[in-house]
């Protein structure tokens, strides 16, 4: 069955980011004395809800804090470089034939300004993110309503997710997905359909065909 619609995970899938996420939660967690080392991010927090990985490593989901990691994030990633040329070629050419969407459990105010400076304001018809749904990654409901905003049935949905958490919500939902190995590494991502090791325009021409 073709694929009419594409949705992508924002952090580490369309931007390239997680080192930078990685390096900001340690900040902050040590400044709470709360050390984090990057295997137990990746290991036990990376592709989780905010508010999720502050429970899971201080035991609670302080606004506030939340507040100041994003903002930490928007001062680094201002300029849009974290979106490279071969991921904005990718959907662009995904948009051409179909609608594409953003489907994150990051805030809005951290994903907009970086799609707007990688110059992919506008491309994206539907943003699914963190404020938009009661239950995060990985239960579905976030890809589920992707599905219904673009008004493309799940199974003709193809994803592209980072995490085992992603992976499990697209799948959930019904959809395809590509799994992104630069994260994670393969194995933990060994449930999607396909393995990549990064967005590039020859695979997305691949996978549309």
């Amino acid at each position: 069955m073709p694929f009419r619609a594409v949705v992508f995970d924002f952090n580490g899938t369309l931007s390239d980011d997680e080192p930078i996420l990685y390096a900001i939660y340690a900040e902050i967690f040590a400044e709470l004395g709360r050390p984090l080392n990057e295997r137990d991010y990746y290991e036990h927090l990376a592709g989780h809800t905010e508010a999720e990985i502050f429970r899971r490593w201080t035991g609670r989901d302080d606004p506030e804090l939340i507040a100041d990691r994003i903002e930490r994030y928007r001062a680094r990633v201002f300029d849009g470089s974290t979106v490279d040329t071969e991921v904005r070629a990718s959907v662009r050419y995904a948009a051409a034939r179909g609608p594409v969407g953003i489907v994150s459990s990051a805030a809005r105010e951290e994903i907009e300004p970086v799609v707007a400076a990688a110059g992919l304001a506008g491309v994206f018809q539907v943003l699914v993110s963190a404020e938009d749904v009661t239950r995060g990654k990985p239960d579905p409901e976030p890809y589920e309503r992707a599905a219904r905003l673009l008004g493309v049935p799940a199974a003709q949905t193809l994803a592209f997710e980072d995490s085992e958490a992603g992976v499990a919500a697209a799948k959930g939902a019904g959809m395809r997905v590509v799994g992104l190995t630069r994260t994670l590494g393969a194995e933990r991502l060994a449930a999607a359909d396909d393995l990549i090791d990064h967005i590039e325009l020859a695979a997305m021409e691949r996978l549309l065909a």
